[in-house]
């Protein structure tokens, strides 16, 4: 305790030693520090080598982070690969976490766009409802507009009596047969087609007497013919040929009517039977006369009043070409209008020609009353001072220089040769024709050929005698063509042909040129033309006139065609609803059973404007019924039937009786591959286009690998059997349009161009409408035709190369124009589009109407005259609209 305390008093006592305390406390301080450093050093050294000797351990049991018995935790890794990993780690987390934030933003991005498609799709699905309900009650509207106006009628069951059916109830005398009572309708549905039953007269024993050429001709006809048939038990009418008889081998009139009677279908009374007897000569004689033929018809040119029966028997013209076309050019012009005659006549009347009349049974025995008086004589003393007067050149002979043609009594025969005679009708205005002596005598095979021939080279007919029935006399309205001046009247002739216009003169000559060549030029028009009366009488449609088969192509269809947006420009024009899926045909009138007779004769004789002019009459043989211009679907439809009006109404009820309406463009080519597809390509969006119809005018066919543009109409190849410009015109059966483009493979038009051409023809559907045009005219000092293709105001045709017209007139040019014609075409492979000019003109009596581009400045009207027609021009932009076409 002493030093202790001693210590504590800094060292005093227990002998004074505080440096011992001192020191000791010194050593403590050294020590503590000494074992501090040691730890601070050596402890990291040991550390820091075990540390770096953990991963050489041989033996698992000496490492000190190896795993444990018992599956324990596995051994730490090396401190820097760790912090590599981490840092590796680090780095992709803040990538991801980046594109996470990213994918974020978009995912916010795509919501906002869902939910405005999902608004758009539900207004989408509103206006889709509405246009549904509009598109219901459009559909619901027409079928009650077509249920009003095209009731559903069933066909009746077709009628087929047997062959033994019960005779009609017998008139009074078969010369008072009508068709309602001498004919039985019950062979004749209005379904049936008309089918005809023609007797092979070969197997008959008259049938060596027959002449040959009209029995040659007569049996080539039949074997063309739409409406013959083989199977006797379905014909609505029977046809036998008793004529032209040589007259060596003519039989006798009671074997003949024996013959006629023992045919297998006569029925006893000969009903629903046809005997046709032609003459080729003038002094054909009328021995049908002399027998009975019960209830047939009769058909042949010499006619007693006695024996006519009207609407009942037919007079036909003589069959002077019977195996032979006529010769187009030797017909002459039909200008000038005026000829070096005023009118000729020349004949000799003889009196003791043995008539077939006398032989059986006696016409005055047949015949009560005295005959009527004998103009003839102040006929020829009139004639002859109008001659010797010399006011006008006129040429009449009353004897024969030659010995003069046989005839029949009161008749006055012919004189000289056929070539002689057309010699000086050629040079005749009119061509007189007077009536045998005899008015019992109603018509004869010598009046008939004088016809004839004045018709054939444009002789205005001038007939001496109002009873005389000429041919066709119910359906052809002969005062169109021809003078029929009562007898008595011969003293006023003269003044009268005198005081006829020019104009007059030149439709007359027109109309008679045309009934000449459509009813008389030919056997086949003959014979056409008395199935087509009796057809027309018992109010049959006409069938339909064949279609030319289309042989299609194989094509491929590429992408999808660009569109121009220069070419496609469409304007401002307003054509009606653009029906452009699908395509919508034209209605076609197969078969029109609501055409009367009387509406025949009202839309075709009696309408204003040139439709009697028309070739293809309601009673004509071979009317295409595909063509539909009047209202009725067979024939010329007026542009102001059906809906119109004018200024705004008129547009929107464009088209008058066809509100909705397409046109299809036929396209002509030859191995132009890739000028064709240009040119198809620009069609690419063009509204109203119904299809598009390429003619494929080479042998060699388009290459496999070729693609063709889809230009959302269909595309139809045709393959031709020759290379030939007429292939343009053909009515082939993929055209289900009435309105034709037909433009070459070359041509550039534009939409709006278009659109305005066809919107034209839309107001003149029985025009050609065209783009390109050109002009010709005769040229009087050299004596030929002029033609100019040089731009000028002075125009008379379109080409062809980019018009649109009526697919009728394609069956005119194809079937009916003359084949000279289409083979000159063929010849000089041009003026096809000459050709297609002349014949709608030549028809229609009206000029082609050329169209201008759209936006070229106001409307242009230039008129001009072709030989005295109304060829005119006019160049039109959209403001013409409201102009007269015409």
């Amino acid at each position: 305790m002493s030093g202790y305390t001693m210590l504590r008093n800094g060292g005093v006592g227990n002998g004074g030693q505080p440096w011992v305390l001192r020191w000791s406390s010194r050593i403590r301080l050294t020590w503590l520090s000494f074992t501090l450093f040691v730890i601070l050093v050596f402890f990291p050294l040991i550390a820091h080598y075990y540390l770096t000797t953990i991963d050489d351990a041989d033996d698992a049991g000496k490492r000190i982070f190896g795993p444990r018995a018992g599956n324990e935790l596995c051994e730490v890794k090396h401190v820097q690969d760790l912090c590599r990993i981490r840092e590796s780690v680090s780095e992709e987390l803040l990538q991801l976490e980046a594109k996470r934030q990213e994918l974020n933003s978009e995912i916010a991005k795509l919501n906002l766009k869902i939910e405005a498609c999902k608004k758009s799709i539900e207004n989408a699905k509103q206006d889709l409802l509405q246009l549904k309900n509009v598109i219901s009650q459009t559909e619901h509207s027409y079928k009650e507009l077509m249920a009003q106006n095209q009731p559903k009628l069933s066909l009746p069951i077709r009628l087929l009596p047997d062959k033994d059916d019960a005779t009609l109830p017998l008139p009074k005398s078969n010369r008072n047969c009508r068709l309602h009572n001498c004919f039985d309708y019950s062979r004749c549905p209005l379904t049936s087609g008309f089918p005809v039953y023609v007797y092979n007269s070969d197997d008959y024993p008259f049938g060596s007497s027959l002449d040959p050429l009209i029995k040659q001709a007569f049996e080539a006809t039949v074997r063309t013919n739409v409406y013959v048939t083989e199977n006797a038990n379905i014909a609505c009418v029977y046809i036998i040929l008793v004529g032209e008889m040589q007259e060596p081998v003519m039989p006798k009139p009671t074997e003949l009517e024996q013959q006629l009677h023992s045919l297998p279908y006569w029925r006893t009374d000969g009903h629903n039977h046809l005997i046709i007897n032609l003459s080729r000569k003038s002094e054909t004689q009328n021995f049908i006369y002399n027998i009975s033929t019960g209830r047939a018809m009769i058909a042949q040119s010499t006619f007693y009043d006695a024996q006519y029966r009207p609407g009942f028997d037919i007079v036909v013209s003589p069959l002077v070409h019977a195996m032979s076309e006529p010769n187009f050019l030797e017909i002459p012009p039909q200008v000038p209008v005026k000829r070096k005659y005023l009118f000729s006549f020349q004949g000799e009347k003889i009196e003791s020609l043995r008539s077939s009349l006398q032989e059986v049974r006696s016409f005055e025995e047949e015949i009560e009353g005295n005959a009527p008086a004998d103009y003839d004589d102040r006929i020829i003393a009139t004639l002859k001072a109008v001659q010797d007067s010399k006011l006008d050149f006129v040429l009449v002979e009353f004897t024969c220089k030659n010995q003069p043609k046989a005839s029949l009594p009161t008749e006055w025969a012919l004189c000289g040769e056929r070539d002689d005679r057309l010699e000086l009708l050629k040079l005749s205005t009119f061509a007189l024709i007077i009536t045998p002596g005899d008015t019992r005598l109603v018509i004869s095979a010598g009046c008939a050929m004088r016809l004839f021939e004045a018709l054939e080279v444009g002789a205005i007919p001038v007939v001496l005698g109002e009873q005389v029935q000429l041919p066709y006399n119910d359906v052809i309205r002969w005062n169109e063509a021809a003078l029929i001046i009562p007898k008595p009247r011969i003293t006023e002739v003269h003044f009268l042909l005198r005081s006829i216009s020019d104009n007059d003169l030149l439709a007359m000559r027109r109309q008679g040129r045309f009934l000449w060549e459509t009813y008389f030029s030919t056997s086949d028009n003959v014979f056409s033309t008395v199935l087509a009366v009796i057809r027309t009488r018992i109010q049959i449609p006409a069938a339909p006139i064949r279609e030319e088969p289309a042989v299609e192509i194989p094509h491929r269809s590429g992408k999808a065609a660009g569109t121009d947006p220069n070419m496609a420009d469409n304007g401002d024009l307003d054509l009606g609803p653009v029906e452009t899926e699908p395509p919508y045909a034209s209605p076609k009138y197969l078969r029109n059973f609501t055409l009367t007779a009387m509406d025949i004769y009202r839309n075709w004789n009696s309408a204003p404007g040139p439709f009697h002019l028309f070739p293809y009459t309601p009673f004509d043989p071979v009317l295409p019924s595909e063509a539909k211009f009047l209202g009725s679907g067979t024939g010329f439809r007026p542009i102001g039937g059906g809906a119109g009006g004018s200024g705004k109404e008129f547009q929107a009820a464009l088209g008058g009786n066809v509100p909705r309406e397409q046109f299809t463009v036929v396209m002509l080519t030859y191995e132009r591959e890739e000028v064709l597809m240009n040119s198809l390509e620009r069609l690419n969006g063009l509204p109203y286009l119904n299809k598009v119809v390429v003619v494929w005018n080479s042998p060699k066919l388009p290459s496999e690998d070729l693609l063709w543009p889809d230009i959302g109409v269909p595309i139809v190849v045709v393959r031709t059997e020759k290379n030939s410009l007429n292939n343009r015109f053909l009515p082939w059966d993929e055209i289900d349009t009435e309105a034709i483009l037909s433009i070459d493979d070359d041509a550039h038009l534009r939409h709006d161009e278009i659109m305005f051409g066809f919107r034209v023809w839309r107001e003149a559907r029985d025009r050609i409408v065209g783009f390109p045009g050109r002009y010709h005219a005769w040229d009087l000092p050299h004596q030929s035709w002029l033609y100019n293709s040089n731009y000028s105001c002075e125009l008379s045709m379109v080409l062809t190369g980019a018009a649109f017209f009526h697919k009728y007139y394609a069956y005119l040019y194809s079937y009916v124009m003359p084949q000279a014609i289409r083979d000159m075409v063929d010849e000089y492979i041009n003026c096809e589009d000459i050709a297609m000019n002349f014949l709608v003109s030549h028809l229609t009596r009206k000029p082609p109407i050329k169209v201008k581009q759209p936006g070229a400045g106001p409307g242009l009207a230039l008129l001009g005259k072709w030989l005295g027609s109304e060829w005119c021009l006019i160049g039109s932009s959209p403001w013409v609209e409201h102009l007269p076409v015409g």
